[in-house]
């Protein structure tokens, strides 16, 4: 991926959902103006959701899905039926495509009852219009379109032109924490698990958001963390650091330079810090037997020494003094049913957009699952969790 590209995950989700033979897949491609689906009249063509990022105007970088029929018959049916809803946890905004020729089902109706509860944005549009001689009233959240014959495919994109425009600002990591002028120094350790010529994405989209605020950022290794402060002139507004140096790093910054990770900024920026920072607690009073859940965004090749299946256990262990069983998880993948698990560990979540993991974290939380994420756990078994969240006043009162 180079640097100028926008990630799957920083992008707007659009999901296309509906009936099989609704059209999806033709409206998917009308909209796009790429073949990105294959499309029959065979009910059923689409078996596994298509993702596609692209530039689509006016909206800008986004990825577009196009799911399963909802109504897919049989045992594998019943397998993309589930992978479809699935896809619900990533969606920004939804497209309910319906055969207009045929109204409005029962399983539409379930659908949109979904969408509310989720308080997901969605739009309805009305496929075959060039078949569909008596049409209800369209409205802002209703449109007619045909995909065989382009009408209605420019409003559609305007609508969701306005859905995205209405959404809430775009969130930053650390920019509303700096002024104009402010130094701030990262620590981007640079051993087996980094990536070979380049930063990993918390990393980057730290460092973008310090150059938006028009601070400057020093960067260097943990080991270079000492003569990197000394040879400063103007004392850093904060260091922020991988968690997985949190312990040497603090003992390294002075008590007066606020301290914080990159993974705690993300779970600021696409969770609930709150809530990871409530299930940190958890962690203390594990005992043998009890099942944790540890979880990550992304799949990568597990190396020896690996985070989340190697370092984390072996945290948790020497912290708690007991002997948990693990579950792990990676991707896509997250349980549909929680309630074994004393404690879920998550990833920072880099790699999945903000609907996702905030889906992930109110799924445990209706389950009564404590979660936590790496960054914080790692900070709470040094010892530092409430100095890495000085930063954050309502959070830190959680921690007395």
């Amino acid at each position: 991926m180079g640097l100028n590209e926008t990630v799957s995950a920083e992008r707007l989700h659009i999901g296309f959902f509906g009936m099989r033979n609704a059209g999806k897949s033709s409206l998917v491609n009308a909209v796009t103006g790429q073949q990105l689906a294959v499309v029959s009249d065979v009910k059923g063509t689409t078996t596994d959701p298509v993702k596609k990022a692209m530039e689509l105007l006016p909206l800008g970088p986004v990825v577009i899905i196009d799911t399963p029929g909802l109504d897919d018959e049989g045992e594998l049916g019943e397998l993309r039926v589930a992978k479809a809803k699935q896809i619900l946890a990533q969606t920004d905004i939804a497209v309910l495509v319906i055969d207009g020729t045929a109204g409005m089902s029962a399983q539409d109706e379930a659908l949109i009852e979904q969408f509310q509860a989720r308080k997901l944005p969605y739009l309805i549009a009305y496929n075959k219009a060039d078949l569909t001689a008596d049409r209800p009233a369209s409205g802002e959240s209703t449109l007619y379109v045909s995909a065989a014959t382009g009408e209605g495919v420019h409003a559609l994109k305007e609508a969701l032109g306005r859905f995205a425009a209405a959404r809430k600002a775009p969130k930053v990591l650390v920019a509303d924490l700096l002024s104009p002028g402010d130094v701030v120094v990262l620590v981007t350790p640079i051993d087996e698990s980094a990536p070979k010529g380049r930063l990993i994405l918390p990393q980057q989209l730290t460092l973008r958001d310090i150059l938006d605020a028009h601070a400057a950022a020093v960067v260097c290794q943990p080991e270079e963390l000492k003569q990197t402060l000394a040879g400063l002139a103007k004392k850093p507004r904060m260091v922020i650091t991988d968690s997985q140096a949190f312990g040497r790093v603090s003992a390294d910054v002075p008590a007066d330079i606020p301290l914080t990770s990159f993974s705690i900024l993300m779970a600021r920026y696409k969770g609930d810090l709150k809530a990871l920072v409530r299930g940190a607690a958890i962690l203390r009073g594990l005992r043998d037997g009890d099942r944790v859940l540890i979880s990550e965004g992304c799949t990568h090749h597990r190396q020896c020494n690996d985070i989340g299946t190697v370092k984390i256990p072996g945290w948790i262990e020497g912290f708690s003094g007991a002997k948990p069983a693990y579950a792990f998880t990676s991707g896509g993948e997250f349980p549909d049913d929680l309630s074994s698990f004393q404690l879920i560990v998550h990833c920072g979540g880099c790699m999945l957009n903000e609907a996702e993991m905030k889906h992930r974290i109110e799924r445990a939380t209706e389950a009564g699952v404590p979660i936590v994420n790496y960054g914080i756990a790692i900070a709470q078994m040094h010892g530092i969790l409430a100095r890495s969240v000085e930063l954050f006043p309502d959070v830190a009162a959680l921690l007395g």
